[in-house]
């Protein structure tokens, strides 16, 4: 146990420092979402890999419909039916034309593509509005099409490698994968990249008042909440998340679950047991696993000049010195040292560049001053409107009240050497949306 007290920052430097990204995996793309890339990935095939038509209608030649009109208009030849896959196509000669499908390839010969619109569609009449499926001929549909306005060169056509040419760079090292980015692989044909996996991230809460929600609670008992809430931030942070609901407060339990968890997890996170009670479990299971051989390793655990949050612990545990970090009971105090220490952490292991939350300035809206510790950073709920750059504070400082935290959507930071701060004083304030 450190005697000396951490700052926020100098706490988040040292897990940052010991962590390490994931090794590189090759996956298949459904599973690489939400990964980083970590290879330039180069564009095989050109899209499209063929001039197709962008209109269902007829692919001619310019000179066939040159000056075309309603009161004059091309008559050509219909020579055939080309749909989308087709192989074996017709070649398109003078005087002719190819029915065509969206996305179907542009036969040879032809041009261009006049939407069905601007001819009979074949009938014979007017303007058609739709076409008729391959094969079916309406009663007075001809072999014959009536081309009612010219086309260019290139009208309605795709052209290859409109999209992307092939040697382009697809996606750079580095991209996270979405869905847009898993769509473009997938059409270069692509099943498979190599990226950072998601970090698997094991949250066990500690406590034997907790109860699993849905139970009867007993006296002296609470809901766990706190397995829940980080759980899901885990997973609002890019992870795979476990939960291990409630362990009871005794250290030769929580050592074993913990010993049973490290074989999946990248990171393992507790929350309560780290105060200076006489009940700290987590402690008391944790002070002995450092390996003998290895300086530096077991769990350091800490006081932070901040508020809530200030004990907290961090180090490695079991053959694999798995990072873990060890968060205070109160369910705020959980959750804002989760996005303070535990999300810059996970998104480290993934690989990704940008581990912290954006912050923004904003101006404090409050009916009174807010107060603040010396020589403490606080961190105080608040609901942040990005259209008038105002923040206003939500519930108490209380690092118990949860009903506030379910309200807010920002952090409002107030510096060490602040002991309060004024309606319309300039703030930072640390986004969580």
């Amino acid at each position: 146990m450190s005697s000396t007290t951490w700052s926020v920052d100098d706490h988040l430097e040292d897990i940052l420092a010991a962590i390490r990204p994931l090794d590189p995996i090759e996956l298949q793309l459904p599973d690489a979402q939400g990964c980083v890339l970590v290879e330039d990935v180069t564009v095989p095939v050109a899209l499209p890999p063929f001039d197709n038509s962008s209109m269902d209608g007829y692919a001619v030649r310019t000179a066939d419909v040159r000056g075309a009109t309603e009161e004059f208009p091309a008559v050509l030849t219909v020579i055939g039916d080309v749909a989308a896959g087709s192989g074996g196509l017709p070649t398109v000669g003078p005087g002719q034309a190819a029915r065509i499908m969206t996305g179907a390839p542009l036969p040879p010969g032809a041009e261009a593509v006049v939407p069905v619109e601007w001819t009979d569609g074949g009938t014979g009449g007017g303007a058609a509005t739709t076409m008729r499926p391959a094969g079916e001929s309406p009663e007075g549909a001809s072999g014959e099409v009536r081309v009612h306005r010219s086309a260019e060169a290139g009208a309605h056509v795709r052209s290859r490698g409109s999209d992307v040419k092939a040697g382009d760079l697809a996606l750079a090292a580095g991209t996270v994968i979405g869905p847009p980015q898993i769509g473009l692989l997938a059409a270069i044909g692509r099943g498979t990249v190599r990226v950072r996996p998601r970090a698997r991230v094991v949250v066990l809460s500690t406590g034997s008042e907790l109860v699993q929600p849905g139970e009867e609670l007993g006296e002296g008992q609470i809901y766990d909440s706190n397995s829940f809430a980080l759980a899901a931030a885990a997973r609002d942070a890019g992870a795979i998340s476990y939960r291990v609901g409630a362990v009871t407060d005794d250290a030769d339990t929580l050592r074993a679950t913990i010993e049973d968890q490290l074989i999946r997890a990248d990171l393992l996170v507790t929350t309560g047991g780290v105060s200076v009670g006489a009940y700290d479990v987590v402690k008391e299971a944790l002070s002995s696993v450092g390996d003998e051989d290895v300086p530096g390793s077991g769990i350091d655990f800490r006081k932070l000049a901040m508020q809530p949050g200030k004990p907290q612990g961090f180090g490695t545990i079991g053959p694999e010195h798995t990072p873990l970090l060890a968060l205070p009971g109160n369910p705020v105090s959980s959750y804002v040292s989760f996005e303070l220490f535990v999300r810059p952490a996970i998104r480290r292991l993934m690989g990704l560049a940008d581990v912290r939350r954006p912050t923004a300035r904003a101006t404090l809206k409050a009916d009174k001053a807010l107060t603040s510790p010396s020589g403490k950073r606080q961190f105080l709920r608040g609901a942040y409107d990005s259209g008038s750059g105002a923040v206003t504070p939500v519930g108490g400082s209380g690092s118990h009240l949860i009903a506030a935290l379910a309200h807010a959507d920002c952090l409002i930071v107030v510096p060490e050497q602040d002991t309060s701060v004024q309606p319309g004083a300039d703030v930072e304030v640390v986004l969580l949306g």
